[in-house]
């Protein structure tokens, strides 16, 4: 006969494989197909005896498979008794109580009801050692059947001398001692690891109640010994187990073609056996009586024990068959979902999870579902890596086995709990799987699931996909459907609830307007309750930072109609709006306000990104910025005709003019006081969404029926609109706030308010024409009424410095923040302008003679100059210094020279123009004119000459055209032309002023006069800007003149008599330099 302490050992054998399971072997490989697949290894035999697979077994009618060895049926019972199963959970009753609760998860919500729990009790049979049997209170006992916890789980007798281990559990000293002398260091029922074989002392407490209930039971003493050595051996015969034949077994005692009697002796070999196919035969054995058996209480609580779900464990280490792997999962999920002391034992021991997950990821999809129920946290679920067969679970469209609940579902709560639960980074990476693998339409699907918290799932998950790669949510929109969600909405919880409300929020940031208007529609009318007083009723109870979300959805939803005198759904959205934004001490919320007023607008990207502020930008003539999201986006690919896209804009205005009339006429305009206070905030986000805010309402005044707002606009936020305008570093800044004050300008009233404080935004007028059409409307509105412009310009002197000592400055010329200039001696002189100095930061003399000419080309990386020693050198610019990298021989003095990539003209020290190649070579063009200026644009040469006469010379046909006739007088002196210069089509030149004009202005199209400048200057040097003419003139002044109106502006005084022999601007015409004839140079800053 085999002892107890035999028996043990074996079963403990069986558990200690899983120190090598065999699903974490790297060479084998599990493939399933389907759920009647096949599994394939190629690994070596195993040490258990090699198993037969099912197919096999299946096509043999009368091969009978290897037989268990024999033992006895009290072996078996004692060994498996029920207290060594219930003793092995230390758990109260109340957390057993408190975490059974958690199955209630598994009913549909709108269906749920209060079921009658069921007892969980074993066959009706009396004997207390039966395998399965219930010791708490088994049916049939007597009144003398002692407490669980007086029974060893090893002897399964009263306690004598009970010793308490580290893990909880308590054993007979004798027992355990035999146990821990034959080389075991592990609890018998834990399975963990003891730290020390040291026994403890004796547990008196328990020792003495077991004490007391003796003397209260002293006839229980004589029967507990009594035992059987009767032993037959099982055998099976096709696919049909045989019961144990033990005469005390009471199996024995129930009917042989019992199905209970069959799926005890199943049970007794799933938990016994050493023989695979025995075991793998008893867990079908076992799911197909599971079936049948239509959740019976009396089978359910059998299988729930500890010993046979650890049986179960062990198949799902053991085997390759993928019919009884699918088997055993599909019996440990329907267990587990309505036990939990089943997850309990599972989660026990953590390679029991793991082997559960292997699984999963090698392709055993239904494992998912008892991943699910054993409620990992989300770290682990990150741990465990499954994000890849998560979605192939919900991508798959062919049912699986049916099961307590349904693999995809388990796989979007499982999903969902990942990507709810994780850093911003790796939601992105989850996102980016989502979307590439396509499974957005089939989580989608989930939103019309029965059970609500895969709904809520859904949500959660197509609400963060929207917020990572917002591109996709115009598939979420195409292939949601929303009536579900709007049911689960009634029934949620407010979490849940303000993930639907944000959810439907981000979907309604489509690119096209009538889409969106579309969705809203649908989220208005699908609903079996009123959607409207739903969120509304929601609104009012919703967080602070939650309620301008909620606010701003059910403001969308009452404008889907003509908006109407009163709507109690409108004033309550716009007041909650107005309520969070001046709640200073609650900055999310105000911010929350704050960008959800700028997404009102209704204009969004592909991306659901707002296009508020780029709009408004082209609007003030900036369209770049517009122009370039535009191209990002790809919005100027939206399918259909011209007439479909006017649509779309006219749509999108309609929804503009009718979403601003709402917010600013509620209330006379309050909203305008709260959006000033959110301009005076230290928080950039909350400033800049009330500042594009703030400009879009300001802006639609414009376009909106005047009802008194206009002046509350003007007292809220006219001085901070200003304040903005002279203080904002970035140019866009300043656009947008000027083309809220270009607003201001349409009334009598507000045009006087700011013409008060026109001398504080002239100069960034003056600034932004460059680059918007917008800010020279503004300018001319300023300017209307006045007979000269010459309050908007001032010119301020900064710096100038003595160079005497080199002789005069012959040339100059500006680059970046940089200032070059050529003296007499031969010196090159680099400068900074950095604030009111002039810094010296190199000089260098490698010319012989006097520099003449300096040029930078427009790429800006190369100097070139020109000099009276016959050279020309070219210059690289470097960060701080330049560098001579090429020295070319011009055979003749170099005088005026204007450059090109390829070629260089200059005047000669004889008659006519010199063209010099780069690559060597050199002709003579206008040889009959002495040449005293030149002007290079677009390969045309335009030469100013000593007769007076200038010509335009094409430099690729060499034809010359005669812009202006010279005179020939043989007495009195000549008028030669003194200055050229060429700039936007207009041809300016200057001479004397015989006529009284010394500057004259030609057409270079038509060559015909188009007008001229009455200085009576000497002029010397010329320079033109955008919007001014600057002449130097012999007398040591710089004139400054108006282009367009042609009246003088200003009149600049050198610090000496000197003349002005060149003059430059920079860039950005805000700086000007002059040099004249006594070595002096001299700047002014346009302020």
């Amino acid at each position: 006969m085999i002892g107890v302490f035999d028996l043990l050992k074996l079963v403990c054998q069986k558990v200690q494989r899983k120190l090598l399971p065999i699903w974490a072997e790297g060479e084998r490989s599990i493939e399933f197909c389907s759920f009647s697949g096949s599994s394939k290894s190629k690994s070596p035999p195993p040490s258990f005896p090699q198993r037969v697979s099912v197919k096999a077994l299946k096509n043999s009618n009368s091969r009978t498979l290897t037989t268990l060895p024999t033992y006895s049926d009290s072996e078996i019972d004692s060994s498996l008794d029920d207290d060594m199963i219930n003793c092995s959970s230390s758990e109260s009753e109340a957390e057993l109580e408190g975490k059974n609760t958690k199955l209630a998860l598994f009913e549909p919500r709108q269906s749920q009801t209060q079921k009658q729990k069921q007892p969980i009790i074993s066959d009706s049979s009396s004997s207390p050692d039966h395998v399965m049997g219930d010791t708490d209170n088994p049916p049939g006992a007597g009144k003398h059947t002692p407490p669980k916890d007086f029974v060893c789980p090893i002897t399964s007798h009263l306690f004598d001398d009970p010793v308490t281990l580290e893990t909880g559990q308590t054993y007979e000293r004798r027992a355990i001692q035999e146990w821990l002398d034959r080389g075991n260091s592990t609890c018998p029922i834990t399975r963990q690891k003891l730290l020390s074989t040291q026994l403890p002392k004796t547990n008196y407490v328990l020792k003495r109640l077991v004490a007391s209930w003796q003397e209260q039971n002293p006839d229980f003493v004589s029967n507990q010994s009594e035992t059987t050595n009767q032993k037959t051996e099982p055998s099976f015969k096709s696919t049909t187990m045989a019961p144990v034949t033990s005469p005390n077994s009471v199996i024995s005692q129930a009917t042989i073609d019992s199905p209970m009697s069959e799926l005890r002796h199943a049970i007794t070999i799933l938990c016994t056996s050493e023989i695979l196919n025995e075991s793998e035969m008893a867990v079908l054995r076992i799911e197909q009586f599971w079936q049948e058996a239509n959740v019976d209480p009396d089978v359910q609580s059998m299988l729930s024990k500890p010993p046979v779900v650890n049986g179960f464990v062990e198949i799902l280490f053991n085997s390759m068959d993928p019919q009884v792997l699918r088997a055993t999962v599909f019996l440990l999920s329907e267990l587990g979902s309505r036990d939990k002391g089943v997850i309990q034992t599972l989660t026990r021991v953590e390679s029991d999870v793991e082997c559960i997950v292997a699984l999963f990821k090698k392709g055993l999809l239904e494992a998912v579902v008892l991943i699910y129920l054993l409620r990992p946290s989300t770290m682990s679920l990150l741990e465990m890596d499954m994000v890849e067969s998560l979605l192939t679970v919900i991508k798959k469209k062919e049912d699986m086995i049916k099961m307590c609940l349904k693999p995809k579902t388990a796989s979007v709560l499982l999903l969902g709990q990942i990507i709810c639960g994780s850093e911003d980074s790796i939601v992105s990476s989850i996102v980016n799987a989502i979307v590439s693998t396509k499974v957005l339409e089939s989580i989608a699907g989930s939103l019309e699931a029965e059970w609500a918290e895969e709904r809520i799932a859904a949500v959660g998950i197509l609400l963060r996909c929207m917020q990572e790669d917002g591109k996709c949510r115009n598939v979420i929109a195409d292939k949601s459907k929303l009536g579900p969600v709007l049911e689960t909405f009634m029934s949620a919880s407010d979490g849940e609830r303000f993930e639907i409300v944000r959810f439907f929020s981000e979907l309604v940031k489509l690119n096209r307007r009538t889409s969106n208007e579309q969705v809203l529609h649908i989220i208005k009318d699908e609903g079996a309750f009123s959607t409207m007083h739903s969120f509304l009723s929601y609104l009012q109870t919703a967080l602070q930072e939650q309620s301008p979300v909620v606010a701003g959805l059910l403001l969308q939803l009452d404008l889907l109609v003509e908006p109407r005198k009163m709507s109690i759904y409108r004033e309550e959205a716009i007041d909650i709006l107005i309520s969070c934004l001046r709640k200073s001490e609650f900055p999310a919320a105000q911010i929350a306000a704050a960008d959800t007023i700028m997404s009102l607008q209704g204009r969004f990207t592909a991306s659901g990104k707002s296009l508020g502020r780029a709009f408004l930008l082209k609007c003030a003539g900036l369209g770049k910025s517009y122009r370039n999201l535009m191209r990002m986006e790809q919005l100027g690919k939206l399918s259909g005709e011209i007439e479909e896209k006017l649509e779309e804009e006219k749509a999108a205005e309609e929804w503009e003019r009718k979403m601003a009339f709402a917010l600013v006429s509620h209330e006379f305009g309050l909203i305008f006081e709260a959006l000033a206070e959110g301009l005076k905030s230290r928080y950039a986000e909350l400033f800049s969404a009330c500042f594009v805010s703030a400009t879009w309402l300001v802006h639609m005044l414009s376009v909106l029926p005047d009802t008194g707002i206009r002046g509350a606009a003007r007292v809220c936020l006219l001085k901070r609109f200003i304040t903005i305008f002279k203080s904002a570093k970035e140019t866009e800044d300043q656009v947008l706030s000027l083309l809220a004050l270009k607003s201001f300008m349409n009334d009598p009233e507000g045009l006087r308010d700011l013409s008060s404080h026109m001398k504080d935004i002239k100069k960034g007028l003056r600034e932004l024409k460059k680059s918007s059409t917008l800010a020279l409307e503004v300018l001319k509105v300023l300017s209307e009424g006045h007979d000269s412009s010459a309050e908007l310009w001032n010119h301020e002197e900064l710096t100038q410095a003595d160079c005497s000592e080199n002789g005069e400055v012959l040339s100059i010329t500006c680059f970046k923040d940089r200032i070059f200039s050529g003296h007499s001696d031969g010196t090159i002189k680099v400068w900074t302008g950095r604030g009111s100095i002039l810094h010296l930061i190199q000089e260098i003399r490698e010319h012989s003679k006097a520099v003449t000419s300096l040029v930078v080309l427009h790429s800006g990386d190369r100097l070139y100059s020109g000099s009276l020693d016959r050279t020309a050198r070219v210059w690289s610019i470097g960060n701080e210094e330049i560098h001579c990298v090429q020295v070319h021989d011009m055979k003749d003095q170099v005088h005026n020279l204007v450059v090109t990539n390829s070629i260089s003209c200059f005047i000669p020290q004889g008659a006519g123009v010199k063209v010099h190649s780069w690559s060597g070579g050199s002709k003579l063009l206008n040889g009959n004119k002495y040449v005293r200026c030149l002007s290079l644009v677009q390969g045309k040469l335009y030469c100013g000459c000593h007769d007076s006469s200038i010509q335009e010379i094409d430099l690729a046909t060499g034809a010359s055209v005669t812009i202006q006739n010279g005179s020939r007088k043989l007495l009195g002196k000549a008028n030669p032309i003194h200055a050229l210069q060429v700039h936007n089509g207009l041809i300016y030149s200057a001479s004397s002023a015989l006529d009284g004009a010394a500057v004259k202005v030609w057409s270079a199209s038509s060559y015909g006069l188009v007008g001229s400048v009455p200085t009576t200057l000497e002029v010397r040097a010329m320079a033109i800007s955008s919007e001014l003419i600057y002449l130097g003139s012999k007398g040591g002044t710089v004139e400054i003149w108006d282009q367009k109106k042609q009246n003088k502006i200003e009149t600049l005084q050198t610090s000496s008599d000197g003349r002005v022999l060149c003059i430059a601007l920079d860039g950005n015409e805000d700086l000007l330099v002059i040099g004249t004839s006594d070595g002096r140079i001299q700047a002014w800053g346009l302020s």
